[in-house]
């Protein structure tokens, strides 16, 4: 409720345009002007006038939302005011709650099973407060050491499961391989793709504090790294920056708006920034194509 209301405030209670997108009813037909999807040229009036044209499609009153949450044991780890995964609850609940007004469904997938079971988590996408409330408390659940998470397994969930265009909240931490690509890439060719990486600021840079032990959350090994070395601290900055930057060109790549959210800052006017910013940009896109 508390970040709902703040949210609330900073956008001025504008949840019409807030996550605005494409629809999937076919419209008019007009001529293609540069920066056009070209996915959009309608081939049969091309045809008939010799002349390139795209058909718009008619916004949808309802909005299919799914979050695909990572919940792999690496997110458990957090040195700011957040753990990174209550950091991704929140975000995703944030989307889930701002996207929730006017019959919006919400559907939500964990990348780890629950207890006792060897299938992913699958909240199936419905509307109303109850379900959302059900939402919010199935990705609540932390993290458990050992659990390496199944994120492509979970983006290829949510390829079967949303059958009608829409949007996919996607939030990881997005460390390890790039797995995730290739679904990725196919979910966003036919959905709308918000990615939210979530970072702690020691995985980025390390402090001058001696001998410490590091432990890997998902396999247990263990390493010691002498960080009173100025070499080692350098080559940790180098590898982690080179990591994200290939993050980032990788969720461009796949059509996704990328959002970083940091475990030390205030996450909730990044968030509000980036939706923002977002709206403006896409209200803007879709005057120009009128």
């Amino acid at each position: 409720m508390t970040v709902l209301r703040r949210i609330d405030g900073l956008l001025a209670g504008d949840h019409a345009g807030l996550l605005p997108g494409h629809g999937t009813e076919r419209g008019e037909a007009r001529p293609y002007v540069p920066g056009d999807d070209p996915r959009h040229l309608d081939w049969a009036v091309t045809a008939r006038t010799s002349e390139p044209h795209v058909r718009d499609t008619i916004a949808d009153h309802e909005l299919e939302m799914w979050l695909v949450v990572d919940s792999s044991a690496s997110l458990a780890f957090g040195t700011g005011q957040w753990t990174k995964y209550r950091l991704a609850w929140a975000s995703a609940g944030a989307f889930a709650l701002l996207a929730s007004d006017g019959g919006n469904r919400i559907g939500a997938v964990r990348t780890t099973p629950k207890p006792g079971s060897d299938r992913l988590e699958i909240v199936p996408a419905r509307s109303g407060s109850t379900h959302i409330g059900g939402v919010l408390a199935a990705l609540r659940r932390p993290p458990v050491d050992g659990d390496q998470g199944d994120l492509p397994g979970a983006l290829e969930i949510v390829g079967r499961a949303a059958r009608r265009r829409g949007m996919v909240v996607v939030v990881s931490d997005f460390l390890g391989g790039a797995a995730w690509e290739r679904p990725l890439r196919a979910l966003g060719h036919r959905h709308e793709v918000v990615a939210i990486e979530v970072v702690d600021p020691r995985e980025v840079s390390l402090p001058d504090v001696g001998l410490i032990s590091v432990v890997d959350p998902e396999t247990g090994r263990r390493r010691l790294i002498d960080t009173a070395k100025p070499k080692v601290r350098e080559q940790y900055r180098d590898l982690a920056d080179r990591r994200r930057t290939e993050v980032a060109e990788l969720l461009a790549t796949c059509g996704a708006d990328h959002l970083t959210l940091w475990t030390d800052r205030d996450w909730v006017l990044d968030f509000v920034e980036f939706v923002a910013t977002r709206r403006t940009r896409l209200l803007a896109l879709g005057d120009r194509h009128r």
